[in-house]
């Protein structure tokens, strides 16, 4: 019982149904049938990474600036050619396009921020798994030059942005990226990231962003995550 109301799909359906009876062909905006980018959920509760990261960060960092990025994002591209369009297509087709920096910008931060997420876990850090480790000491050194390498990479990112574990052919590297920008744009694989924007972690650390670094390294990373990244690279 729906009140008389159509769903969508009834009446997608019906309209069809109609069409076709009359030998017509049903022409939609574009866009119309296409899903909205959606806000992920989270994949543990919002207190789930304190004390490293508190309730209160991540309440405004994913309940705030994530979804935020979400909602501008289905705005900017209702109506457009990247209406139909998978997240990382939108990202790559608008990379470097000074007239499609705002959809590149918000569509990307979609998707750091939601791959982000999932390098964390509770109880996360240590060592890597074997395979991971042999990959981390052929392009590092040792896991201690990892460290040293990925920590100073996300300190010294000037301003807003991202240090990412990345990969091409198989093999580790470290990158920064300013803002939004991401490996996908480098034609890297991105294994792993950690936001160096201020507001992921100014409410808990204030300026102290070594502090923080230290912090996602020692206890959140996920490395089951990166690894499996590093299989599908």
């Amino acid at each position: 019982m729906n009140d008389g109301i159509l769903t969508r799909r009834e009446f997608v359906v019906g309209a069809t149904a109609a069409v076709a009876a009359v030998g017509a062909t049903l022409i939609l905006p574009r866009g119309a049938l296409a899903a909205p980018i959606e806000l992920p959920p989270l994949p543990y509760a919002d207190n789930a990474l304190d004390p490293y990261i508190s309730a209160n960060t991540i309440g405004f960092h994913y309940g705030k600036h994530h979804k935020a990025y979400v909602d501008n994002v289905n705005k900017m591209i209702a109506g457009t050619e990247y209406a139909d369009m998978q997240l990382e297509k939108i990202i790559t087709a608008t990379a470097g396009n000074a007239e499609k920096q705002s959809i590149f910008n918000n569509a990307a931060q979609v998707w750091n921020h939601t791959f982000y997420w999932k390098s964390m876990k509770p109880k996360g850090g240590g060592a890597p798994p074997k395979e991971l480790a042999a990959k981390i000491d052929a392009a590092f050194g040792s896991y201690d030059g990892f460290k040293k390498a990925f920590t100073e990479a996300a300190v010294t990112q000037f301003g807003s942005g991202w240090a990412w574990l990345a990969a091409k052919d198989g093999a580790l590297q470290i990158v920064k990226t300013p803002n939004a920008e991401n490996p996908l744009v480098k034609g890297l694989k991105p294994v792993l990231t950690i936001d160096v924007w201020e507001h992921a972690y100014y409410l808990d650390y204030q300026n102290k962003r070594p502090d923080y670094v230290a912090a996602f390294l020692d206890h959140l990373v996920n490395w089951d995550f990166a690894a499996s990244n590093l299989a599908a690279a």
